[in-house]
């Protein structure tokens, strides 16, 4: 297999679009298809709400090996994009180009580590026309730390269990336009026990319930609003000797990733 086609830096510009915001200073273009997917659902007009879910380093091989591991968001989902992320794909590195839409020497991590941002981005945008932003995130992790210092609010747990009730929350109050949620825990187990352990692949069935846990709240409390549902990793995984998993290499295990999304019009819910 090669790496894909459509870059992870064209998402940024399309959430940007999708929502009718400027996009981010360095952001590259929009990928059109994700946009015409979204103004299509809505009927011509933009998105006024955005929730982005993201798991770190489920692969693409991963989500097609194992459908029926992720059958509840697959269910959801009405579009995908295989992309392509970034190099060196680590975590930082490549939710620094999801959210910014620029190249790694751009945003200004370029190794696995966790500095604030400071260029232009996704949050920033939102900010700028007014909009409303929340990350939910575990401590310590790179996104509690690298969109810091910014208008909008952090809410910083020590558990995924604590993400989850917080993301909730924040979906039944309906006052974000733009929510992005973070979740630790297949990366986490995939280092320590490998991609297809039992340990990560349980993760990864979980990963998929809490997505479509998040779709069931958004068309019950968000009736009134076009949205747009993400579910959005970061980059892909590979094993290394001793079965343990591992990422950050030029190769396609680590570089294609399958997001999915759904677009939900007012009236459909």
């Amino acid at each position: 297999m090669e790496p894909n086609k459509i870059s992870l830096k064209s998402l940024c510009a399309s959430l940007a679009q999708i929502i009718g915001v400027e996009k981010p200073e360095f952001a590259e273009d929009a990928y059109e298809p994700l946009t015409e997917y979204a103004k299509n659902t809505f009927g011509g007009k933009c998105a006024d709400r955005i929730f982005m879910y993201n798991p770190d380093a489920i692969a693409q091989w991963i989500y097609e090996k194992y459908p029926h591991l992720v059958q509840e968001a697959t269910d959801v989902s009405g579009f995908k994009v295989p992309f392509c992320t970034v190099m060196p794909s680590v975590t930082p590195v490549c939710f620094g180009t999801m959210y910014t839409g620029a190249e790694p020497s751009i945003h200004g991590i370029t190794r696995y580590e966790k500095p604030v941002i400071k260029i232009d981005s996704i949050f920033d945008a939102m900010i700028r026309a007014g909009k409303k932003c929340a990350i939910v995130s575990t401590g310590a992790d790179s996104m509690s730390k690298i969109f810091l210092e910014r208008e909008m609010d952090y809410f910083i747990f020590e558990t995924a269990e604590e993400v989850t009730a917080k993301a909730s929350e924040l979906i039944i109050e309906d006052e974000y336009d733009f929510i992005a949620v973070y979740n630790a825990k297949y990366d986490a187990l995939m280092h320590k026990f490998g991609p297809e352990s039992i340990e990560a692949l349980s993760e990864l069935r979980a990963n998929s319930k809490e997505f479509a846990t998040y779709d069931v709240l958004i068309r019950n409390h968000w009736k009134n609003h076009n949205t747009l549902l993400g579910f959005a990793m970061d980059h892909g995984c590979h094993e290394i000797d001793g079965g343990c998993g591992s990422h950050g290499l030029d190769m396609w295990e680590d570089l294609n990733i399958m997001h999915l999304y759904k677009a939900y019009g007012a009236s459909e819910k």
